[in-house]
């Protein structure tokens, strides 16, 4: 009794983990859609309306492709050019975890 006991705890912990795992990774391109999207667009091109708009340039132009994870959290966090900030809007994870969705354009073609 006791050994199927610590199984189901075990596969329940498991279970549990996997779905943390699972919403960690969907949290970031779900923020992405959410408060990037109007202006980045769907894949990093900057060709939405409000992109073209204002200027923003896609993923692969040098300036954006060159730049460091945390020189783009730090854009993000604190604001660059036109885009506005998100320091106060969303936590420190939220701005990492939809900056690295974003830098997953870079190995998209």
């Amino acid at each position: 009794m006791t050994k199927s006991l610590q199984l189901v705890v075990m596969l329940a912990s498991l279970s549990l983990l996997m779905a943390g795992l699972s919403f960690a990774e969907s949290s970031g391109g779900e923020i992405y859609r959410a408060k990037c999207f109007k202006c980045h667009g769907a894949t990093g091109l900057a060709d939405t309306s409000m992109g073209k708009a204002l200027k923003v340039k896609p993923i692969h132009d040098p300036s954006v492709r060159n730049m460091s994870l945390s020189e783009m959290i730090a854009a993000t966090r604190n604001g660059m050019g036109k885009m506005q900030a998100y320091k106060g809007s969303l936590t420190e994870a939220e701005i990492k975890s939809s900056t690295e969705y974003f830098r997953t354009f870079l190995s998209a073609k």
